[in-house]
């Protein structure tokens, strides 16, 4: 084979390579949707909006709970919406709110593997959904900074105020609705997931 065609060949490898990397990189976010809308799109993480709001708006102001559960430190977890995305991950939005008369960390809400601790202080990285008829715990999405695809506070939560928050895991098989959204010590929160838009 000729120089010349040696380096064509070279050229389009690197270009299937290239195009595979886009390929997995995507697929491994969770994403999928087509482009051009948000709502089938991962969210930010909390680092990336400031740690201000993770859940979706819309779901937390319109008042819809599917879930309450209260925790130790007069601590109230909401779950607002189970959402199921076209990319083949469930989007829980909802709300947490300090009851109690001391600021509040989230301890062990980060989860306790070591990736997700370090990089995802203060933030819901250690939800988990709980398929109970097909035996399966689901973990928070990361990406491949280990950064989960969910809500980082930011800053302790005050006594008196709430923080909206989202939590994006892989789906569950879609004849299975009913799963139970669950963080550190909280009690199972039992959720059904809607088919999403």
């Amino acid at each position: 084979m000729n120089f010349r065609g040696a380096m064509k060949t070279r050229r389009g490898m690197t270009v299937v390579a290239l195009a595979a990397g886009l390929v997995l990189t995507t697929a491994g976010c969770g994403g999928g949707g087509d482009g051009g809308d948000d709502a089938k799109k991962p969210r930010p993480t909390g680092e990336e909006d400031g740690g201000k709001n993770g859940g979706s708006p819309e779901d937390v102001e319109s008042g819809k709970v599917l879930a309450e559960v209260k925790g130790g430190e007069d601590i109230t977890l909401t779950v607002n919406s189970a959402r199921r995305e076209s990319g083949g991950f469930v989007t829980v939005t909802g709300k947490v709110t300090n009851g109690g008369g001391k600021v509040w960390v989230a301890p062990g809400w980060e989860g306790s593997e070591s990736e997700l601790a370090l990089r995802n202080k203060l933030s819901v990285a250690g939800a988990k959904l709980v398929d109970k008829k097909g035996k399966k715990r689901y973990l928070v999405l990361r990406d491949t900074e280990g950064h989960c695809l969910c809500t980082s506070f930011g800053q302790p939560i005050q006594a008196g105020k709430s923080k909206t928050w989202y939590a994006q895991f892989p789906a569950p098989p879609d004849d299975n609705n009913d799963v139970e959204f669950q963080i550190a010590d909280m009690p199972p929160a039992g959720v059904q997931i809607s088919g999403g838009e």
